[in-house]
């Protein structure tokens, strides 16, 4: 059987569909390629964006902000030095984009200024860290995309 130049071409873009066809259901199908680019209250979060903006200039306003540095124990988030550790409180969340049953949430307990937050909860990658953290009355909001 001899293959002229028209059906060459179909079996050419049929090869062609068929090999993107595999690949788009590889990247539906395959948990490895799922991605989560969105907070599942993403909308409550939108109603809550002014009183974020207002704790993020508050927290610039202070002369020490929050620190962080990977240590052999894990992430050590230091808290400024010249307030009183008593009157600290609030959580930190941390939330990988690559996958969503790693995101965390913990009550801030210091210890000299410091908050721990251990190795085997944190994976090698990108995280987005949000302190929510109040002192006294003020209210503050220290958030980074860091790679641990």
């Amino acid at each position: 059987m001899k293959i002229n130049w028209g059906t060459g071409i179909v079996l050419a873009f049929i090869g062609f569909i068929g090999f993107i066809m595999y690949f788009i259901v590889q990247m539906s199908v395959n948990k490895k390629y799922d991605h989560d680019l969105v907070t599942e209250e993403y909308y409550k979060q939108e109603l809550e964006f002014q009183n974020d903006i207002d704790k993020e200039k508050n927290s610039k306003s202070l002369k020490e902000n929050i620190t962080w540095q990977k240590t052999a124990n894990g992430m050590l988030i230091s808290f400024p030095k010249n307030l009183d550790e008593n009157y600290i409180s609030g959580k930190v969340f941390l939330y990988r984009p690559s996958n969503k049953q790693l995101d965390f949430e913990t009550s801030i307990s210091t210890s000299n200024h410091n908050l721990l937050i251990p190795d085997t909860r944190l994976l090698d990658g990108r995280w987005n860290i949000k302190i929510d953290w109040k002192y006294k009355e003020t209210s503050y909001l220290f958030k980074e995309e860091i790679t641990y």
